[in-house]
């Protein structure tokens, strides 16, 4: 294989922002890995562009370990989301060349199928319970096994999760320079969760996994308290009941209630989540290829989960490119502790950029047979997208005090 001629940067917004790396060998294959962190896009793409991007010319392509620990290891500064967002794409980008050279998906070079399918969830939300009741029956029409709930918590427009208006997907970060600010109250949300739970398994019955994200919202005795009080509902997961920067506060989680946990959407590496799986105080871990340092680095997270029975349950919406996605079907296909996959989907314009060849069938997903990825990038008719500053809202308590968004 010859060496590494090219590394490209593309930051483009076909309805929201995404960051493209874009590998190219001597030989003309080429590689492609996301690179996106909702809201501070930029910074990663700044990161790439002027620190990692030239020193990967003249680089043999093949050497991803290598590569891997050179940019973790040969900064100084390890972790971190922008870091390690950025030494995922990279990597992502360097195994969709080894697979396009070996005529393979990125599964089989991982070690071959361990099941048929991927399943994955979707997202029900609304207003309103009835709202969001109409949105469940939509999703269990076209097949989802498993549906995450959100309903918008009665005088807290800031509630998260809920879509602009009923059948839009939900869009987190609003465009402009300035990030909109949203009421929350702890207390009206632990009053009115239950009652979502209840409704939808009235209606319902138990035929769906149910899930539900608390968003990090919680203190652990809060979290406790919910988690307590919804266990006859028998949810698939309650999803980052609170912060995990102090891992040890989930010890105090897992004391009081049976109802699994899942987190680390915004977990970078194997020592954020040491603590949550060695103790295991966790059921599913969410770490994504694009901002826990790609396919290399999520392989170690989820061997060292898979020790302590926890299974994987990848962070997947829409702020992550279908790249990502792609990445994360193949890997789902092949880890042998799998859980669960999100999904949210794309837009038709989102796809037209990044051509893509999984498939969604029953509830199921497949990252298809094509070599590497499965999934391209039209620099062309990315260009007519160009960026759009947009930024993740922040959270007050009714008093005015900064609050976990």
């Amino acid at each position: 294989m010859t060496q590494i001629a090219k590394a490209e940067v593309f930051v483009t917004c076909p309805g929201r922002n995404f960051v493209t790396v874009k590998i190219t060998t001597g030989d003309g294959v080429t590689g492609v890995g996301d690179a996106t962190l909702n809201g501070r896009e930029l910074a990663v793409a700044s990161y790439l562009k002027d620190h990692l991007c030239p020193q990967l010319i003249g680089r043999d392509p093949a050497q991803i370990e290598d590569i891997w620990q050179s940019f973790y290891k040969g900064a100084y500064w390890r972790r971190g989301p922008v870091t390690m967002t950025a030494i995922g794409a990279i990597d992502m980008a360097l195994w969709d060349i080894k697979g396009k050279v070996a005529g393979l998906p990125l599964y089989q070079l991982l070690g071959g199928a361990s099941r048929q399918g991927v399943m994955v969830y979707c997202h029900a939300t609304g207003h309103s319970i009835d709202e969001l009741i109409d949105d469940y029956a939509k999703h269990q029409e076209q097949g989802f096994k498993a549906i995450r709930v959100q309903a918008q918590v009665p005088g807290m427009e800031g509630s998260y999760g809920i879509a602009h208006q009923p059948g839009e997907a939900y869009e987190p970060a609003i465009k402009g320079q300035r990030p909109d600010e949203q009421l929350w109250s702890n207390e009206k949300y632990l009053d009115f969760a239950p009652k979502i739970f209840d409704a939808i398994r009235n209606k319902f019955g138990f035929n769906e996994h149910l899930l539900h994200d608390v968003h990090h919202r919680l203190s652990p005795i809060e979290a406790a308290r919910l988690g307590q009080s919804i266990e006859d509902y028998r949810l698939f997961w309650m999803e980052d009941p609170t912060p995990a920067e102090n891992q040890e506060a989930f010890r105090l989680i897992r004391q009081h209630t049976v109802t699994p946990i899942a987190t680390g959407e915004v977990l970078n590496s194997i020592w954020d989540c040491k603590t949550l799986i060695e103790e295991q105080l966790i059921d599913y871990i969410r770490t994504t290829m694009t901002h826990a340092g790609g396919i290399t680095h999520m392989r170690r997270i989820a061997d060292f989960a898979a020790m302590y029975q926890i299974r994987t349950g990848s962070h997947g919406p829409s702020d992550l490119s279908p790249i990502c996605m792609g990445a994360a079907l193949h890997f789902d296909l092949w880890v042998p502790n799998f859980g669960v996959q999100e999904y949210m989907g794309y837009s038709e314009q989102m796809l037209e950029v990044f051509p893509h060849s999984w498939s969604y069938h029953n509830g199921y997903m497949h990252p298809g047979e094509q070599p590497g990825l499965g999934v391209e990038f039209d620099e062309k008719l990315a260009a007519k997208y160009p960026y759009q500053s947009a930024l993740l809202p922040i959270a007050r308590l009714e008093d005015g005090t900064v609050w976990n968004w």
